[in-house]
């Protein structure tokens, strides 16, 4: 089966006006915004899918990625600080913090493109008054007296800053990357697993030796310090007046099958993704790690995700996107019942980790694909519009797993031997069901719903 980009074009880099296009066949395509659909005058653009403009913009998408997402990424390492903090000690909401900043900020990301879409003249400000936000947020977080302050802070502000400050990733990966499109969005969602291999590491090192309100503003300041360079790199491929032609949604895409089926995949993967970034620190400790091996489990599950995403992207680009995720499915199943379920020692944990990091880790950099396959079936919606809707239903599954976790944790002990018998049988279960039932699109497009 032909692959939807087959039928895609790359731009020329020479002047090339819509009539000379027509003649040679090129399919002028809005969501792509290759060409100008009511102008025949000339004009240059860039080359898309290469050439050093192309991948400076992409290298300041991973960066922006690593930063914005690997913090509140890593809020473990903050969690286990607040709770046996002097400040924060015996506070019930500690965990609502991390919550709050990745689960708002992946549903934020939906009305931060629909304003950028609304108003296009502010996408180029976009990113740089987010990460002053970001920065406004994690300094204001470093006098924070209560955990109230923490969430609206750490928090809430985050997520927002965040996310409009992440929103534009959307707009120029599909300028400048169309063949490759899912390589581009592979390479960019491999930033998140890159940081959360070293900021784990970095962030325990300074609350100890600092504090929390140091850290903060620690981090306040290289948000600045790394982020500004990258902004020079991170501009969009075509000029305003070609970005401004329709400013309207066609949200049909809602009553497609394909986009249904692959979004509930999506929501129930997330659910349980989560949770063994959170506890696997803690279970650490309790067969005997120490502080720093614990902390080891959360690098190795982000560092293993890196090499998935990259691998996820690459791979969406040549296969269907259901078999993919079927792989990724049972991949990652597979490591959370036989291994962490049968883990007892610090390498079977670690082996655990790494497997459920390339499997598990990857799913986001697939979303290209169920997007082009969605587009496909309704050419009218617009492909970051349905990009942005993936990732607010990552936000949901993020939100709810919090409460889902916790009940889970506290349901009781099994009896059972090893990881199933620790206390946290409920939450491995509960994670390994999600990870598989994540690959039901596979078992969809077999029965003919896609």
């Amino acid at each position: 089966m032909a692959s939807s980009h087959d039928a895609q074009v790359d731009t020329p880099s020479y002047p090339l006006s819509l009539s000379s296009a027509t003649a040679t066949g090129v399919e002028p395509l809005e969501n792509d915004l290759d060409y100008p659909s009511n102008s025949n005058e000339g004009f240059s653009l860039s080359p898309t899918d290469g050439g050093k403009d192309a991948w400076l913009c992409l290298f300041a998408c991973f960066m922006l990625e690593a930063l914005i997402w690997g913090f509140p990424s890593c809020y473990g390492v903050f969690q286990e600080y607040y709770s046996t903090s002097d400040e924060f000690a015996g506070s019930s909401n500690i965990p609502v913090v991390g919550a709050c900043a990745m689960g708002i900020m992946y549903m934020d990301i939906s009305i931060w493109f629909a304003v950028l879409k609304y108003f296009p003249n502010f996408r180029r400000w976009a990113t740089p008054v987010g990460l002053a936000i970001v920065c406004l947020a994690l300094g204001l977080g470093s006098f924070a007296t209560n955990v109230g302050h923490l969430i609206v802070t750490q928090g809430i502000i985050y997520a927002l800053g965040g996310g409009l400050a992440w929103a534009p990733v959307l707009f120029y990966i599909e300028e400048w990357w169309v063949r490759r499109r899912g390589f581009a969005y592979g390479t960019t969602m491999a930033g998140l697993g890159l940081s959360g291999a070293i900021l784990p590491v970095v962030l325990e090192w300074l609350l100890n030796s600092y504090g929390f309100r140091t850290t903060l503003r620690v981090c306040a300041l290289s948000f600045v310090a790394l982020n500004l360079p990258v902004l020079f790199f991170f501009k969009p491929r075509l000029p305003l007046s070609q970005t401004t032609q329709s400013r309207s949604f066609d949200m049909s895409f809602w009553t497609c099958s394909n986009f249904l089926i692959l979004q509930s995949a999506n929501i129930i993967q997330s659910l349980g993704y989560f949770i063994p970034g959170i506890y696997l620190p803690s279970f650490a400790r309790s067969i005997g790690a120490s502080s720093i091996e614990s902390t080891a489990t959360v690098v190795l599950i982000n560092g293993a995700a890196f090499f998935g995403c990259l691998c996820m992207g690459m791979a969406v680009d040549k296969y269907h996107v259901v078999n993919c995720l079927l792989v990724s499915a049972i991949g990652s199943a597979a490591g959370v019942i036989l291994l962490w379920g049968f883990s007892s020692s610090l390498g079977t944990l670690y082996t655990f980790c790494l497997v459920y990091g390339v499997f598990a880790g990857c799913q986001s950099s697939a979303w290209s694909a169920v997007v082009r396959d969605t587009i496909e079936k309704h050419r009218g919606a617009d492909s970051g519009m349905v990009w942005a809707c993936l990732s607010a239903g990552r936000g949901v599954g993020n939100l709810c797993s919090g409460p889902f976790s916790e009940a889970l944790l506290h349901s009781g002990n099994w009896n059972a031997a090893l990881a199933y018998g620790s206390g946290y049988g409920a939450l491995i279960a509960f994670t390994g069901a999600t990870a598989f039932l994540s690959g039901w699109g596979y078992a969809a497009k077999r029965i003919g719903w896609l």
